[in-house]
């Protein structure tokens, strides 16, 4: 026993047999003891000077026991000679790490997790998100979950990776694990390592963990066997804050990690908090639920917070937390020192100072915005970020760094062709533009804190950028002193007056944003800003535009969209506008077209606004109604028109019984085409014939079709292969949306189409004759919503099976019109039936 004692000490392990010997030794000699005992009181019973006992029987079967026993322990201590002992103990595949218990929110996505590298065929795993929202923890759980399972993987080897990417720590570390590291193996060049590695790893099964990539790895620089997708192969998995590094790193599957719902949000805070905290006062809950709320479902976030609230004891600490987290966050206990700086190693790791720059500007707006990815690129635009040498380069490269800055993790996808940002992501990136950078940026942002007044502005001189989106501010009756602004919004409030000196000491200002407000009239002070480079005034219920802003000789972006009530715009201005890029006019005088008098470019079928158009020279991009054939005519004449127009609505066009839409496919950059109130349009032509073969429609992506009660069909959508969102309102006579009878003489030109193969959304209301909308089941394979409402005649869905299969489609319908519909077939049906809504 001493000897396994002291080879225990060494971290070995007794032998099977040697264990098994003792257990018999220990086993025997408790049965002694025994016999001792009671042969202790069979000699009280012996008599005649202990020659005799008083029970002989008793003796004699105490007697042969002894003899039995002691030729046992005779055997035994014949077998008990071993040469060795122990033997080293084998390492677990996998080496467990300090984590938490409980996996609040995680444990569905470790279940996916788990499966996909036991059951499914995907040799490497990616695991993306940003910073603190518990990509590492969940690593840890699988790597402790192979301790608790039966797998037949020889090595769970975990990395630590980081920004500091070196090849050669990597190699140390699983030369660790596998058995290679020594003095020195250390100090053998890269290419030696990996062979040593590949050698052993390519005759076992291992898992990979690599925790926190921010670039490439190479695996086989590196000397591990790369995975293939097959079930028996090796794995790897990585945890990395970009979703890019998951296309580097070639992941046969990757997993978004998500952030925690409200109810495993609150079960989280609640922990870190504890019971004494919130039951300390009857309102302290219900504040709780808020400061939790303010977490946005950041795991890092809830527990720092709530580590930070577990001694406040009453509702005044409480309020006053929430009030600190809503203004000025980065002050909160914890998040300015532990939290922020986390995920500043995103921000800090994006490729440029200007991507850096248009993620800071996402921070002007309120929490859970969704951005219109194309006014943001308007704003990055209108401040100088982008630097391409025309308009369409700009956005392009608009497009590309918003693509990076969403894999980075750093902006979500929000709704179609919008962002967000997350709530912790934006305290940071306020925290970065008010505090880190204060000189460089210095950001004010009172968006959405529903300020009924404005903030002092004494507060405002040294402002770079200042949002005041989204308050109760009725008006803005001081005059500020702003030299160094160059971004003002004042969009989404109840603005309804501003003084006209308000802008009169704003000499730098490039990008002002009054949309959406309640402004019924535009200031002519603005005519003062002469470095303006876009102006946005969307959604405005103004009705005209003072002749002042001729001054606005800088401005290259002027967005007028939905101005409905707009009757004035007087002749020339647009044209003087010299310097524009950018005009956005669609829905403009949508409600009040015929109040326009002589002298506005709004004034008849809208050739006069035509003729401003052709008198910008710089004009790329544009958008505009028109209301007449003879003004059609006249724009579809302009080969620069037709080259920078992205957005038509065409709209009471009293007299035309038909559309030649063939010449609108020629207008390349069209995206958006609406008809409207086109009450005796009939028909929207196309060639179908062999001979001629149609125009494409390739850049077109949103059709909406309300008022023309004599169209029959709407057959042209065929030949627009990019179409997203398809919208017929009050269309009566309309039966077909694709008529096949114009395709029976040219079945060739069918045989070349694939029809809503990019459709997201299908929206038909008051089309109460429609009978079918294609003539057989197609895949729609990107299909998000459809909806069908006084659409009673309507029996057949152009729908098959795939369609159904892996999305989550919504189909809305009035009452139980559902029920009547006829199927392709019984799957097709039961796989369709839950996605209705009424």
């Amino acid at each position: 026993m001493n000897r396994v004692e002291i080879a225990e000490r060494q971290q070995m392990s007794r032998l099977n047999q040697v264990q098994g010997w003792v257990s018999r030794v220990e086993a025997v000699k408790a049965e002694a003891d025994q016999l001792i005992r009671v042969g202790s009181q069979e000699i009280q019973r012996l008599c005649l000077g202990s020659y005799c006992s008083k029970n002989c029987r008793s003796s004699y079967d105490l007697g042969k026991k002894v003899t039995k026993k002691l030729q046992l322990v005779e055997t035994l201590m014949g077998e008990g000679i071993f040469e060795v002992v122990a033997e080293k103990v084998p390492e677990p595949a996998a080496t467990e790490r300090p984590t938490e218990p409980t996996v609040i929110g995680l444990q569905s996505q470790l279940e996916q997790v788990w499966r996909c590298l036991v059951e499914e065929p995907a040799g490497i795993v990616g695991l993306y998100r940003m910073g603190g929202v518990g990509k590492t923890t969940l690593l840890t759980h699988i790597n402790n979950k192979f301790l608790e399972s039966t797998t037949n993987f020889n090595y769970v080897i975990w990395v630590v990776v980081s920004k500091d990417l070196r090849h050669e720590n990597i190699q140390d570390t699983i030369g660790e694990k596998i058995g290679l590291l020594n003095d020195t193996w250390k100090n053998r060049r890269i290419e030696q390592k990996a062979l040593d590695i590949f050698r052993i790893l390519k005759e076992k099964k291992f898992v990979l963990l690599l925790d926190d990539l921010w670039q490439r790895v190479d695996l086989t620089k590196v000397g591990v066997p790369l995975p293939g997708p097959q079930n028996n192969a090796p794995k790897v998995v990585f945890t990395t804050r970009s979703e890019e590094v998951c296309g580097l790193m070639e992941a046969h599957k990757k997993f978004k990690v998500a952030c925690l719902s409200d109810i495993d949000a609150w079960e989280l805070f609640r922990q870190k908090v504890g019971e004494e905290a919130l039951h300390s006062h009857p309102d302290i809950v219900e504040l709780a639920h808020t400061v939790a709320k303010e977490c946005g479902g950041l795991p890092l976030a809830l527990i720092t917070t709530g580590r930070a609230m577990a001694c406040k004891k009453t509702p005044e600490e409480w309020t006053y937390a929430i009030e600190v987290l809503r203004t000025s966050s980065s002050q909160f206990p914890g998040l300015g020192n532990e939290v922020y700086p986390l995920l500043k190693f995103s921000y800090d790791s994006l490729p440029s100072d200007t991507i850096r720059s248009c993620l800071l500007y996402c921070s002007l707006y309120p929490e859970d915005y969704c951005i219109s990815k194309e006014n943001l690129i308007d704003c990055w635009i209108g401040e100088g970020f982008l630097t391409e040498r025309d308009r369409f380069g700009e956005q392009n490269q608009g497009y590309h760094i918003l693509g990076i800055l969403l894999h980075a993790c750093v902006l979500e996808e929000g709704g179609d062709g919008e962002v967000k940002m997350h709530d912790v992501i934006r305290d940071m990136a306020l925290w970065i533009a008010c505090d880190i950078e204060k000189e460089k940026e210095n950001f004010l942002v009172y968006a959405g804190f529903g300020f009924i007044e404005a903030p002092p502005v004494r507060g405002w001189k040294r402002a770079r950028r200042l949002s005041l989106m989204h308050t109760r501010i009725t008006n803005l009756s001081n005059i500020p002193t702003c030299p160094h602004l160059l971004t003002l919004f004042l969009n989404k409030s109840n603005l309804s007056m501003i003084h006209d000196d308000f802008f009169q000491f704003m000499p730098s200002l490039k990008v002002l944003n009054l949309s959406y407000s309640k402004l019924t009239d535009l200031p002519v002070g603005i005519s003062k800003l002469a470095s303006l480079q876009l102006l946005d005034l969307s959604e405005l219920n103004i009705s005209e535009l003072p002749e002042e802003l001729k001054a606005l000789v800088n401005l290259k972006c002027l967005n007028l969209e939905w101005t409905r009530y707009l009757i004035s715009i007087p002749r020339q201005l647009i044209s003087n506008l010299s310097r524009l890029h950018v005009l956005r006019m669609f829905g403009a005088s949508h409600n009040a077209f015929d109040k326009a008098s002589e002298d506005s470019i709004l004034f008849g079928g809208g050739e006069l606004v035509v003729e401003e158009l052709l008198g910008l020279k710089y004009l790329e991009v544009t958008s505009f109604n028109l209301r007449s054939s003879p003004a059609l005519q006249s724009f579809l004449s302009s080969h620069k028109l037709r080259c920078c127009t992205q957005a038509l609505l065409l709209q009471h066009f009293k007299d035309s019984t038909f559309l030649e839409v063939s010449a609108l496919a020629d207008l390349k950059k069209l995206n958006r085409l609406w008809i409207r109130e086109c009450e005796k349009l009939e028909q929207l032509k196309m060639d179908y014939t062999e001979e001629v073969q149609p125009f494409v429609f390739h850049s077109l992506k949103n059709v909406g079709i309300c008022g023309c009660y004599k169209l029959k069909d709407l057959t042209f959508l065929v030949f627009a292969p990019n179409l997203e969102s398809i919208e017929v309102t009050s269309c009566r006579d309309m039966e077909e949306i694709v008529s096949m009878g114009k395709f029976a003489e040219v079945p060739e030109v069918m045989a070349n189409l694939n029809p809503f193969a990019k459709l997201q959304n299908l929206e038909l209301t008051g089309v109460i004759n429609l009978k079918s909308i294609y003539w057989k089941p197609l895949p729609f394979p990107h299909l998000k919503s459809m909806s069908f409402l006084n659409c009673h005649k309507l029996k057949k869905l152009p729908l098959d099976s795939n369609s159904a299969r892996e999305r989550n489609i919504v189909i809305y319908g009035d009452g139980r019109w559902w029920e009547q519909l006829e199927w392709v077939d019984e799957a097709t049906r039961n796989a369709f039936l839950p996605c209705f809504k009424s």
